[in-house]
């Protein structure tokens, strides 16, 4: 069953960054809520505390100092522990590397080359928190292939819950992906899948024995073309 809000979805992924925490001392993971208008900080600030708990307090990265002013100042218990994502690297730079778990607040585009560098130079696990660092007008050359056969490639699913077009797509480390349907009662899983399903994947399964239609054939050609603009 989906969460039924965000406090039950925070839940679920504050669990499963736990198991993948536990599964190795370095790893990069995500975690993705694509709620609409949800701003991230106050999450982050709840993962943070919930994650002290448990061991060393990680370290929140801000993309900008601005973003990390706001922070410290709604988290002034945990202000020493929370730093903009360039200033982390240079502290990296100087010191060699760091240890412990990193939480990257939103990356975007912008920030791509910071957090190729931190997370290089980090020892220990880094979780990327609604992290959008694919970049449409890279475009489909070289350098968009090499991202995605690199550093891209690397980051492993510990909590995604992703709105579709008819449901909704879920992974929670270790479980497998699993798709849903919205129904006029509410959510039904549809199918599993080791791997994050593409929208052709999500479409078959969608369709189940009846099979694509001219429409969902169209939604997943155009979603094809999107995908070779990014």
């Amino acid at each position: 069953m989906l969460p039924g809000d965000l406090r039950s979805a925070e839940a679920e992924a504050l669990e499963a960054i736990r198991a993948a925490l536990d599964a190795g001392q370095k790893g990069l993971w995500t975690v993705e809520l694509r709620f609409e208008g949800l701003r991230f900080l106050p999450v982050a600030l709840r993962f943070q505390a919930a994650l002290s708990g448990v061991g060393a307090c990680p370290k929140l990265l801000c993309a900008d100092a601005g973003a990390t002013a706001l922070a410290q100042r709604d988290a002034p218990d945990w202000a020493t522990n929370i730093a903009s994502l360039r200033d982390h690297m240079r502290l990296q730079q100087a010191d060699g590397g760091s240890d412990g778990v990193l939480l990257l607040l939103t990356p975007s585009p912008a920030d791509y080359e910071a957090v190729e560098q931190v997370c290089a130079l980090h020892r220990g696990c880094v979780v990327l928190l609604n992290a959008s660092l694919e970049d449409a007008a890279v475009g489909i050359g070289s350098v968009a292939r090499e991202r995605r056969k690199g550093f891209l490639l690397e980051l492993q699913t510990a909590y995604a819950l992703l709105p579709t077009g008819e449901g909704a797509l879920r992974r929670a480390f270790p479980k497998p992906w699993q798709l849903y349907r919205s129904d006029p009662d509410g959510y039904r899983p549809v199918a599993e899948f080791d791997q994050k399903p593409d929208l052709e994947e999500q479409a078959l399964a969608m369709a189940g024995e009846a099979g694509l239609g001219l429409n969902a054939n169209l939604k997943v050609i155009d979603a094809f073309l999107e995908g070779l603009r990014r």
